[in-house]
């Protein structure tokens, strides 16, 4: 097939023409005058057996060279498979705080750890955000984010905060885009913080906590109890393990032979997989809730296809009237390991699945630490099994090893 022919007018050709119609300069570009004289600039092109014109600017404003820079530039996002009027009015439509939050979600999502991350964006930049949504976001202004931000902040102000730091996201990435200068108005450092009380930090381990020498006694009465929602809880208290790894527990992460369950990266804090020595009373536990189902989420709810709702182990807490979290079992089993066992820092860290600073422990992470996490599991089951409170198991260092 030959080449299209570019460029046929020259400037002087395209100051003089007069006729009325489309004259071609090549290539899709066409010098356009009415019937009235007055010229433009159009660009034809034909996509899915559509004939489609889109002007380019007027024939006074618009320089021949400039015409045919656009020109070009339209035959390229043709070649490359989009469609330049489409293009076009996707470039001119102007963007609200709605659409660049939708837009910066679904952008960031693959970065993000699971999917409920990216739930609890999208909730709080469209129920919380609602005021401003359909606002254009080059004119979101500081007194546009305090009426979103201000009654929250007093009712909920941890929710409050999540959710002006979206908002900043948000705004910052709007403005890497074109959409809008200036300061960000969701910004705290120097700005918010003149304007919005700041909160209350909760000091670290603030979850209520049962202390270790009550536990035995605890775990007695918990034992006597027949709900899905005990064994969930026992087994949270006998791993160590946060609520939402228990409740998400799957068969297929459970090897039986080994003893071992290994919660993938995905459903980690700390985004990295983690595995659990299963002591022998865990591994009864499994059993038995192998005889209800052997596919599918260990601790199933109602619907064997669903697991566990998230608040049946606090439930179960408030009968028992036990004044404690489901989270606060993991520092009860930190006390006990630091004041009742030799076990070292860094394995009674990492049986929380805690970060360890130390990159030559941290290698360690599939050999000896996990072996010597085995042990201390062992003997944290042991305790919790033991019939009296008083009665406290005291490890030899050199059995911690």
């Amino acid at each position: 097939m030959a080449a299209r022919t570019l460029n046929k007018l020259n400037a002087t050709q395209a100051a003089k023409l007069k006729t009325p119609g489309r004259h071609s300069d090549g290539g899709g570009l066409y010098l356009s005058i009415d019937d009235s004289g007055r010229r433009r600039w159009v660009f034809m092109y034909t996509r899915g057996g559509k004939r489609t014109e889109l002007g380019l600017g007027g024939g006074r404003d618009l320089s021949l060279a400039n015409a045919r820079a656009e020109a070009t530039a339209l035959r390229t996002m043709l070649a490359a498979g989009s469609d330049p009027k489409a293009e076009r009015a996707r470039d001119d439509q102007v963007l609200t705080f709605g659409d660049c939050a939708d837009a910066y979600v679904e952008t960031m999502q693959p970065s993000w750890r699971n999917a409920k991350h990216a739930a609890q964006w999208k909730m709080t930049l469209t129920k919380y955000a609602a005021p401003i949504r359909d606002r254009q976001v080059g004119e979101i202004s500081t007194q546009d984010v305090l009426e979103v931000l201000q009654s929250l902040w007093k009712r909920t102000p941890e929710t409050a905060e999540r959710l002006r730091g979206r908002i900043e996201n948000v705004l910052d990435a709007a403005k890497a885009k074109g959409l809008r200068s200036g300061e960000n108005p969701a910004r705290w450092r120097g700005h918010l913080d003149q304007l919005l009380p700041k909160r209350q930090r909760l000091s670290r381990g603030h979850h209520a906590a049962l202390a270790y020498d009550a536990l035995p006694d605890f775990m007695a009465n918990l034992r006597t109890r027949s709900a899905v929602a005990a064994r969930a809880l026992e087994f949270a208290v006998l791993t160590a393990a946060r609520s939402g790894e228990v409740l998400g527990a799957m068969w297929g992460e459970i090897d039986l032979d080994k003893k071992v369950w290994t919660v993938p990266a995905s459903r980690m804090k700390a985004g990295r997989e983690h595995r659990v020595p299963l002591s022998p009373r865990a591994m009864k536990i499994i059993q038995a809730q192998r005889d209800l189902a052997t596919e599918g989420h260990i601790f199933a709810g109602p619907d064997p296809k669903s697991p566990l709702s998230s608040m049946a182990m606090a439930m179960l807490l408030r009968r028992m009237k036990a004044d404690v979290t489901v989270h606060g079992f993991r520092s009860t089993f930190r006390d006990w390991a630091s004041e009742t066992t030799g076990f070292s820092h860094e394995v009674c860290e990492m049986a929380l699945a805690h970060t360890i600073g130390n990159k030559a422990e941290a290698a360690y992470r599939r050999g000896d630490l996990f072996e010597k996490r085995r042990k201390l599991m062992e003997a944290w089951s042991g305790y919790c099994a033991t019939p009296k409170a008083d009665k406290v198991v005291q490890l030899h260092r050199a059995d911690a090893g």
